[in-house]
């Protein structure tokens, strides 16, 4: 094994797991997974059957990862945060067939007791505030926060948040690196490299 699973964590068959990934007590991993590189699986993690992980993706504890859902590398998931993967769930009613998928894309954070509604993408580098309910798309480097989710401002790769000029430019403090603003979207410009 390349990996490190703690005696108390359970992997079912057929899981890919790969290189420098830990997971933690009483983890669940179900069956045909994929986890990338570098993952953490923090205590208390459902990856429920055909999800799939890319590298260095962080899971805090008590995080049920649900069938449907994708995370991209560099992927961040707060403590007790929950995926859906059914509109309208009913106990009497299997819908299995009608899971919805939803892409979590690279880089993007995901804060502590958020809900994801599933069939709703988060962009890349997005950055949900704690306690969010998000109930639509999210768009590349959004910050967003409340129930439902609002976007109330941008956020570079690093996490600060973005200020743009009356041109539509703003630089990351930590970086250096420039974003430009152009019909709704964020494009980031790397300039240090």
């Amino acid at each position: 094994m390349d990996y490190f699973a703690h005696e108390t964590a359970v992997i079912d068959d057929n899981c890919k797991i790969y290189k420098g990934t830990k997971i933690w007590h009483f983890s669940h991993v179900m069956s045909n997974c994929k986890i990338g590189e570098r993952c953490n699986l923090g205590q208390n993690v459902v990856v429920s059957p055909d999800v799939v992980l890319g590298n260095n993706v962080k899971v805090q504890n008590n995080v049920s990862i649900y069938t449907g859902v994708v995370c991209e590398d560099d992927v961040f998931l707060g403590p007790s945060m929950v995926f859906t993967n059914v509109i309208n769930p009913r106990s009497a009613v299997n819908r299995k067939n009608e899971y919805l998928k939803t892409i979590v894309k690279k880089g993007a954070s995901i804060g502590a007791n958020a809900t994801i509604v599933c069939g709703n993408d988060i962009g890349e580098y997005a950055f949900i505030g704690a306690g969010a309910v998000v109930t639509k798309e999210i768009p590349a480097y959004a910050l967003v926060v409340g129930n439902p989710s609002k976007q109330i401002g941008w956020v570079s790769e690093y996490g600060h948040r973005l200020h743009f000029d009356e041109n539509g430019l703003a630089t990351c403090k930590e970086s250096g690196d420039r974003y430009e603003l152009k019909n709704g979207k964020v494009e980031q410009r790397r300039i240090n490299q």
